[in-house]
């Protein structure tokens, strides 16, 4: 293992201008343009290590992102690798719909142990959208056993972003997200976006937090709490800007969906597994027990595809208590439960509690301030985040806090400036969003936001002599 550590990517997938060509005539990439589907090659990436990886020019770049939310123990953890060559050599698959395998077996009681309330039981999937498409599905299936068939209405938010599956799509509350894309738009109503950033301007984060209970308890009024099955909500809302929602927000929008048995399912496809220095930021963090917790990503630290629903024990209770027996959840994947992933998870739930949780509670204070840091810059709105997340959102002016006059990419900008400088960003239209790999040092911090600031800089440059901004 040690010597195959040390294999480039090229000796394994032939030269880098082979693969970009390859991928331009064969490849088609997440979130295309129309104009470029299927004729397009991205950056390409050849090795990682630790919270570096490397570019096709042999550039080493930190890795802001951690991959997309997911890399939280670090790139080249031979532990990760070790556990899935002895897996696949024990047992690389079984068919989950008539065997089973020890490690999901084991991993569903470890994930049981640090979930909150009574969640005790997973499904595991193969990723976050599917997580949460089991989860509206079990919802569905709950109330048709329970003989309400009416109950299925789904409650979203404005900035919400739940997968790419047709039903968890269609909750996502981006515009880009759905311009073009089709969605079941009768199942979902869609609620504002808990960002107080753009909260109006005379609003305190106090009448701001009203308003948002106040809307959602008036929605359950108007629509019918006999209508609505459940709430999707993450805890921050990750790709829409890392919004942190008000304090005590949650815990009221819980309690009103237990007042109304409505399903609060929360979605922690990104905070879960260590990214807000917890296995599950729900119960630790924001104190609320959900009814169903989604998870994927940092669960493997994205070496192995693997997400899951956590349920509560009451929900199954009360379907083996119903008159129907014999009604068939008829839902499954193929990859359910896959032993190579589940092995993967426990391994690094192990590397988690040994060290890596007690070091991300310890620097997210470090990490969250220096990036405050950045808020000198007046291209700058504000730096947010909680644990090791935060977002960069730039402005064309603090006092409108308007994006729409600036550059639509000038997220891609800064990202371009930063990756010469050896940072990699995800841009998000005028955001920047930084997640690093959990095992981040204080000095790679600081190397990380310095880089982030020249970027930063060297964009606001580029507006001024281009007339788009004049900061």
């Amino acid at each position: 293992m040690a010597a195959q550590s040390k294999i480039k990517a090229s000796e394994l997938i032939g030269p880098d201008d082979d693969a970009v060509e390859l991928a331009k005539r064969h490849l088609v990439q997440p979130w295309p343009y129309a104009g470029s589907v299927g004729n397009e090659a991205r950056a390409l990436i050849g090795e990682g290590d630790g919270i570096y990886i490397t570019d096709a020019t042999g550039k080493r770049l930190i890795d802001g992102p951690a991959g997309m939310w997911c890399i939280n123990v670090g790139h080249r953890r031979e532990e990760l690798a070790r556990v899935m060559y002895d897996q696949a050599m024990a047992l690389s698959y079984n068919t989950p719909w008539y065997t089973m395998n020890a490690p999901s077996a084991e991993l569903a009681r470890r994930i049981a142990d640090a979930a909150p309330g009574d969640l005790s039981h997973t499904f595991f999937t193969t990723g976050g959208s599917s997580a949460v498409e089991t989860a509206l599905r079990f919802m569905q299936f709950h109330n048709n056993v329970r003989g309400r068939p009416e109950k299925k209405l789904i409650l979203s938010r404005g900035g919400a972003y739940h997968g790419s599956t047709y039903l968890s799509a269609s909750l996502n509350g981006r515009p880009r997200d759905r311009d073009w894309m089709d969605g079941a738009d009768e199942l979902v109503v869609k609620l504002s976006s808990p960002d107080p950033f753009r909260r109006p301007k005379e609003m305190s984060i106090a009448a701001f937090t009203d308003f948002l209970v106040d809307q959602f308890r008036d929605t359950v009024a108007r629509v019918g709490a006999e209508r609505i099955g459940a709430f999707v909500g993450e805890p921050v809302q990750a790709s829409g800007g890392v919004v942190v929602p008000p304090d005590g927000y949650l815990k009221r929008i819980r309690e009103i969906c237990r007042e109304n048995d409505i399903l609060y399912v929360s979605d922690e496809v990104v905070t879960g597994f260590g990214r807000l220095g917890h296995v599950f930021a729900s119960g630790d963090v924001f104190g609320i027990d959900p009814d169903m917790i989604t998870f994927a990503k940092g669960v493997t630290s994205g070496y192995f595809p693997l997400g899951g629903v956590i349920i509560s024990e009451r929900l199954l209770e009360e379907l083996r208590r119903s008159n129907h027996p014999d009604a068939l959840f008829g839902h499954g994947l193929t990859y359910t439960s896959h032993p190579i992933g589940c092995a993967v998870a426990l391994k690094n739930l192990d590397l988690l509690e040994e060290g890596v949780l007690a070091h991300t509670r310890e620097i997210a204070p470090y990490f969250q301030a220096r990036l405050k840091t950045l808020e000198e810059l007046p291209l700058v709105g504000e730096v947010r985040g909680v644990g090791l997340m935060a977002c960069v959102e730039c402005v064309a002016d603090r006092e409108s806090k308007d994006a729409l006059q600036l550059d639509k990419d000038v997220g891609k900008r800064i990202d371009a400036h930063c990756h010469e400088l050896g940072l990699l960003v995800r841009p998000l239209i005028n955001m920047c969003v930084m997640s690093p790999p959990l095992i981040i040092t204080k000095e790679q911090v600081d190397d990380m936001v310095a880089i982030l600031r020249e970027g930063i800089s060297r964009t606001m440059d580029d507006l001024r002599k281009e007339g788009v901004w004049r900061g």
